[in-house]
C-alpha cells in the first residue's frame, strides 16, 4: 500500500505561494530529494500557484464557495506527483501555446512562458476539470 500523500489546504491570497513552497521544501528535506528534483518541482509549483492566485478568482464575492486551493504530494517508486486543486474559474494551462521565443533580450516580453519553463523540469503536466475544480498535476522523476 502506497504511503499517505502529504496535503496542504490554502487560502489563495498573497501568502499562499510562500506557504506552499515552504511546505514543499520541508517534504523535500524530509524525503532527501535531490537538489534538481526539489528545485524543479518547487519552481513549477511557484509558477502554477502564482497564476492561480493571480487569475483564477476574479471576484470571490460571486463565487458559490470560498476560494480554496489544495496541494496533494505523493511519491511512488521513481515518481513524485504534485496535484494542485482549486475551485477557481476553469483554465487549462496545457492548452495555451507559449509565445514565441525572442530573438534577443531586447525583443523579449514578460509573461506567458511559465508552462514552457515547467515542462523543462517536469516529465508530465496534466489538467482536468472535475467536480467544479481545476486539477493540475505535475509529475517529475524522483530517481
Amino acid at each position: 500500500m502506497p504511503p499517505q500523500p502529504d496535503t496542504l489546504d490554502l487560502v489563495p491570497d498573497a501568502h499562499a505561494v510562500a506557504g506552499a513552497t515552504q511546505w514543499l521544501e520541508e517534504i523535500a528535506e524530509r524525503d532527501a530529494w535531490s537538489p534538481k528534483l526539489s528545485f524543479g518541482l518547487t519552481l513549477s509549483l511557484d509558477e502554477a500557484l502564482t497564476n492561480i492566485v493571480s487569475y483564477a478568482f476574479d471576484d470571490p464575492a460571486k463565487a458559490g464557495s470560498p476560494p480554496s486551493v489544495t496541494l496533494i504530494c505523493h511519491q511512488e517508486a521513481e515518481w513524485v506527483t504534485l496535484e494542485i486543486v482549486d475551485n477557481g474559474r476553469p483554465h487549462d494551462p496545457t492548452k495555451v501555446p507559449p509565445p514565441p521565443l525572442a530573438e534577443s533580450l531586447d525583443d523579449a516580453t514578460i509573461g506567458g512562458h511559465g508552462v514552457r519553463l515547467m515542462l523543462h523540469y517536469l516529465q508530465d503536466l496534466r489538467y482536468e476539470r472535475r467536480d467544479d475544480r481545476n486539477r493540475l498535476t505535475l509529475v517529475i522523476r524522483a530517481a
